[in-house]
């Protein structure tokens, strides 16, 4: 099975939430949240306006929540609590943990551990600014290594298979 931008940007994203830190479980709620967010944004849904924090309070607090909003740096999303843990919502529907490990970590197998750790250590090598902004995040983090992580998340996966199959 095929790794794509989908799941390298959601990936990558919890990898970031994570980081930043977030718990586990929250972490890859952000994740898939973000990588639906992008892939409907592509799709050319009209994007809301989202209110930015300023440079000095987000450096000050880099995660902050309000009411139905969360802010991860300067990034902004809508929130729910899913059995005590929080999550994040679009269009109303909560993207679990659990959603996460079943539409992007069952894709990658027994390769999932592998490609978790490169994308903690990718994150891990960019500063707090960097990860604190969407923009830098995605032009710098992102954007520049999908298609390279797409294409070795993918022969990883079938590399994994392969040997499973064999033995």
């Amino acid at each position: 099975m095929a790794i794509g931008r989908f799941q390298v940007m959601a990936m990558l994203q919890a990898a970031r939430a994570y980081r930043l830190g977030l718990p586990l479980e929250s972490s890859l709620s952000w994740g898939l949240n973000r990588a639906i967010f992008y892939a409907a944004a592509k799709r050319g849904f009209r994007r809301l306006k989202m209110p930015k924090r300023p440079r000095e309070e987000m450096l000050k607090r880099p995660i902050m929540e309000r009411r139905d909003v969360f802010y991860l740096g300067d990034e902004m999303a809508y929130k729910a609590e899913v059995d005590g843990v929080l999550c994040f919502t679009i269009g109303g529907k909560p993207q679990t943990a659990e959603d996460f490990r079943r539409e992007i970590a069952r894709r990658f197998g027994e390769a999932f551990d592998e490609a978790w750790r490169e994308a903690l250590a990718i994150v891990g090598s960019y500063g707090e600014e960097t990860l604190l902004s969407q923009r830098r995040f995605y032009e710098e983090v992102y954007k520049p290594r999908r298609d390279t992580l797409a294409e070795r998340w993918t022969r990883l996966v079938r590399e994994r298979r392969r040997a499973s199959n064999a033995s």
